[in-house]
């Protein structure tokens, strides 16, 4: 909509018509608003965050951690003639800067910050605020101190808890709230401690939500711009209702200071790891026992799937959960425990909140339409200590030795044999149809394949031979397929590639 200035307007009509004109225009302008989207179900921005502040700071502490480090010994002090200028003056610089130091133990100190959580004295933190720590000390509003104890605490969600013993002393404390509910532009506070300063309060929207940072396997962020630095790790970030909806843990920054880009675990993932250390003093994931992988647009082309969604399943665990169910490699999974999976990050994390034990349906996409299967889960824990190997396709007897040039993949392939093998430092248990040669400008080569691979399948279908994979491609395009899904393995690791098929 244009706006005229008055003066401009008036100057070119008299009074009486301006006034005709202006009350049309006026009536059109107000019709304009009217069509306008209401805005009656969103929330004012608040007046001040005073009240909210004052209610919130007394339940959120600082956290001052020491512990024992192994110092390293300093440059010596370059050797000058006595009496030279330049030796008091090294020797200065030396004194003031730690030279010419022994190694030895030392004790090292950080801050951080926290929350208290229900009466019992249980404080919230970042794993890294007290990773290695010999004594943590929680320093309240007030200034009162307590020796903390440590409850649990999981590198993977970077989360801690604490216990502190207040004696007869009454904390104040907050909740977990429900971070879904969260909508990228709500309102939300950061307090904590930032640079060792002490209780300070900072403001923001929801810059974004879900953001993967590659922190670790169950990153579920929520971004904001609200102002965080060092020392605000492991404090909370409330909604105007006041609760915790995330617990601040990093920031994106050149400088080392807040650019508005920080970042907290949301409070859908940290409540159930709380829990879990609670009750447990570790944490108890599920185990599914499944290798991963994203699904390309041309993966799921190759595969028949209408669009490019779920997990692909490139190997299964010997002996584990998904193995007894019968889901196999190749499979793509599209739904676990009734929850659609929309891309391969989020079933690790759908995965591990689910209970241990629990018989859970899971829907996989195979041989061109879904199928379901109930997988017991196992527990994730229990299996990293195990050690447990996935499994390689089952070894089949012989093939005969021929080789061929795949031109539509852009491939020279050949039979396994003993020469091959040992070409190749290939181990007997592998099986299927070595990569000899890769055009330059070929499909293959785009993709990474290198001389070496061995394709154990085509369009899920085990390979033994050059014409087998021929056979593969050709029936792909029999269906009107634009790639051909191989099942590739590179020194005992496994994994999908979707090769175009090139004409001719």
């Amino acid at each position: 909509m244009t706006v005229l200035a008055p003066q401009t307007f008036l100057s070119k009509t008299n009074w009486s018509t301006g006034r005709s004109v202006m009350r049309g225009a006026l009536a059109g302008f107000v019709a304009i608003v009217l069509l306008l989207p209401s805005t009656a179900g969103a929330k004012a921005p608040p007046e001040s965050f005073a009240d909210l502040a004052e209610r919130l700071l007394p339940s959120v502490v600082n956290i001052a951690t020491t512990q024992t480090v192994e110092a390293t010994r300093g440059p010596d002090m370059p050797q000058f003639p006595p009496g030279s200028p330049f030796e008091e003056f090294f020797k200065d610089f030396f004194e003031r800067n730690g030279g010419n130091q022994p190694r030895g133990p030392r004790r090292a100190q950080s801050l951080g910050s926290g929350f208290i959580i229900g009466p019992a004295g249980i404080v919230i933190t970042n794993n890294h605020v007290i990773a290695d720590a010999d004594e943590i000390t929680v320093r309240l509003q007030d200034d009162t101190e307590y020796k903390a104890t440590l409850v649990g605490t999981d590198p993977k969600t970077d989360v801690a808890v604490l216990q502190i013993d207040p004696g007869d002393r009454e904390l104040p404390y907050v909740t977990f709230g429900n971070s879904d509910a969260l909508r990228v532009g709500d309102w939300v506070v950061a307090i904590g401690n930032p640079f060792g300063l002490g209780g300070t309060v900072t403001a923001g929207i929801v810059s974004a939500r879900g953001r993967d940072i590659g922190q670790g396997p169950y990153d579920d962020f929520i971004q904001t711009d609200a102002s965080i630095n060092r020392g605000n790790s492991g404090g909370p970030l409330f909604n105007l209702n006041g609760e915790v909806i995330g617990i601040n843990t990093a920031i994106f920054s050149q400088s080392g200071g807040s650019v508005g880009i920080g970042f907290a675990v949301s409070s859908k993932l940290a409540a159930g790891v709380v829990d879990q250390l609670r009750e447990f003093g570790r944490t108890r994931r599920g185990w599914l026992g499944v290798r991963i992988q994203q699904v390309t647009d041309e993966i799921a082309e190759s595969l028949g799937l209408d669009t490019a969604r779920g997990a692909l399943v490139a190997e299964v665990t010997d002996g584990g959960p998904a193995k007894a169910a019968g889901i196999k490699a190749g499979d793509v999974i599209v739904s676990f425990d009734g929850k659609p999976v929309a891309e391969m990050r989020e079933l690790p994390r759908i995965v591990a909140e689910t209970k241990v034990g629990e018989n859970v349906p899971v829907t996989v996409w195979r041989d061109g339409g879904p199928a379901t299967v109930t997988a017991r889960l196992g527990e994730l824990e229990q299996a990293e200590q195990a050690s447990l190997q996935t499994t390689s396709p089952d070894q089949k007897g012989p093939a005969p030795s021929d080789q061929s040039h795949v031109a539509s993949l852009g491939l020279g392939l050949g039979t396994l044999t003993p020469q091959l093998r040992g070409e190749y430092s290939l181990k007997d248990g592998v099986d299927g149809v070595v990569v000899t040669a890769v055009d330059e400008n070929g499909p293959a080569a785009e993709k990474g394949i290198k001389p070496g691979d061995v394709i154990v399948e085509v369009s899920q279908n085990e390979v033994k031979s050059p014409s087998d994979v021929e056979k593969g491609v050709q029936a792909a395009r029999d269906k009107d397929r634009q790639s051909v899904l191989l099942l590739i393995d590179r020194q005992g690791e496994m994994r999908f590639v979707a090769l175009r098929i090139n004409k001719g």
